[in-house]
């Protein structure tokens, strides 16, 4: 992942939450927690939650594997990560925080039964890499599951990328101060493959004896779930 991509996150750290909800208008917690149900989360399970930023995904499947359960959020940002132990104290959660690049990441083979990873994957340096890496995490018949926007089509689609190229520029910069940061996350949400195009990818890891796509919210998203 690229020095620029991992400044950029750093710059909007600070207010990222605040943004990510005003901009979401705040459907983003049912994104996560459809991608959570359809991982098949459950008690006593370990999870890994790659570019977990803030960590919203990871207590998301803290909620489903329990207190039996092991939840590790890692991200490459140091400054994202910084307020995600404070949020999961708050909401009684025990949830390990780690600095690692979701390239490379430092545990051995098949510790979990999740690896998961939610708006991320269209920022790391390859994609493919990334999936390949994912998978090397989980055991067999374990999952590895993405959340990622999509490309709506039709009225909605058209709404949506007016949306995403006139207004959260604006909003976002005037949140976080840094409006090139909600220039880009739109422009390479656009670019980034989806739906058929990203099975397309997953199954190009070689890593997967299954995959599917579901869309949310339209195809605003999509979660993504290819089991090893």
């Amino acid at each position: 992942m690229s020095a620029e991509v991992r400044e950029m996150f750093a710059s909007i750290a600070r207010r990222y939450d605040t943004a990510n909800e005003l901009l979401s208008l705040g459907i983003h917690k049912g994104w996560r927690r459809a991608a959570v149900q359809l991982s098949g989360a459950r008690a006593g399970q370990r999870v890994l939650d790659c570019a977990t930023g803030t960590g919203d995904l990871a207590l998301e499947f803290k909620r489903a594997v329990g207190t039996t359960g092991e939840v590790i959020g890692t991200d490459f940002c140091a400054e994202m990560l910084q307020t995600a132990p404070a949020k999961a104290a708050r909401e009684g959660l025990e949830v390990k925080f780690a600095l690692a690049d979701a390239l490379a990441l430092p545990y051995p083979d098949g510790q979990f039964d999740i690896a998961s990873i939610a708006f991320g994957i269209r920022n790391v340096d390859d994609p493919l890499r990334c999936l390949r890496e994912m998978a090397r995490m989980v055991k067999p018949g374990g999952c590895v599951i993405v959340l990622e926007f999509g490309q709506p089509r039709g009225p909605f689609g058209a709404l949506f990328r007016a949306y995403s190229r006139g207004v959260m520029p604006v909003v976002g910069g005037l949140l976080t101060g840094n409006r090139a940061a909600y220039e880009y996350l739109p422009r390479t949400a656009a670019a980034f493959p989806s739906g058929e195009k990203f099975l397309a990818l997953m199954r190009e890891a070689g890593a997967f004896r299954a995959t599917e796509a579901h869309p949310l919210t339209f195809g605003t998203a999509y979660v993504y779930r290819g089991v090893k």
